[in-house]
């Protein structure tokens, strides 16, 4: 029987799978070890930009409103005056404080008040700094440790490529290339999850650093005003009338 000629064999198929090189052909042809640390990448990466969103219109509604109560307390002419004027937000939770620690220590020395009023208020001050910093934590961990996640899954996925040349005894570039290749891919995967939490992460520290910033002149606008209402309750003098003014932003 005549052997076939080459024109006559069936063409060969050829194994798109094998060398898609596109990043979800890499993916999906990956070590399930090195694919399990890309999706781990990636799920970090959908964190950080869910705390970036979260925390930013957080902050941002948080500093509107004490700038409102920076302004109301300013224009206040007592601290009495000013708990009517700020009912929302930190200044309000400031100002109650001040109050209630006030009425409670109604007939005791000046000083004594003002101590215990400051503690009271810089306890206020650090338990929202805490809070509005809670989450930044987690993008300082991903920025830190997101590069050398992918680098295992690249080491991983290399190793087996080695194997996989000692195994078929061949050195051919051709063959160990897409395996290399998808290994690569996660290191370039912690790149892009780490690169964005950390320059998230301080740019948050910066507006959070702004919030407590505002927070203490709060707290400090509170102090002169008790200090002012003491003085007058020692001395028996009245609040003088003040005009409402808008202080500059």
């Amino acid at each position: 029987m005549p052997e076939a000629t080459s024109a006559e064999l069936p063409a060969a198929k050829p194994d798109k799978t094998a060398h898609d090189l596109s990043p979800m052909g890499m993916f999906l042809n990956a070590d399930p070890v090195v694919k399990a640390v890309m999706v781990l990448l990636a799920a970090a990466s959908v964190v950080t930009w869910t705390i970036l969103l979260v925390k930013a219109l957080g902050l941002g509604m948080a500093k509107r409103r004490m700038r409102a109560s920076l302004n109301e307390i300013r224009a206040s002419g007592t601290l009495t005056d000013a708990g009517k004027r700020v009912s929302r937000g930190v200044g309000a939770l400031l100002l109650v404080e001040a109050e209630e620690e006030l009425a409670l220590s109604r007939g005791l020395p000046s000083e004594g008040i003002k101590e215990r009023v400051a503690i009271a208020l810089q306890r206020i001050e650090a338990m929202v700094g805490k809070r509005m910093a809670s989450g930044t934590g987690i993008l300082a961990t991903i920025g830190s440790i997101g590069p050398f996640v992918g680098l295992f899954g690249t080491v991983w996925g290399i190793m087996g490529s080695f194997i996989g040349i000692a195994n078929s005894n061949t050195t051919n570039l051709a063959v160990v290339a897409p395996g290399i290749a998808e290994a690569l891919l996660a290191t370039g995967i912690g790149l892009v999850a780490a690169i964005p939490a950390v320059v998230i992460y301080n740019a948050l520290t910066r507006s959070i650093t702004g919030y407590r910033a505002m927070t203490g002149d709060a707290v400090a606008l509170i102090m002169r005003h008790l200090s002012r209402d003491l003085d007058r309750r020692e001395f028996g003098t009245s609040a003088p009338k003040v005009s409402m003014r808008v202080a500059a932003e």
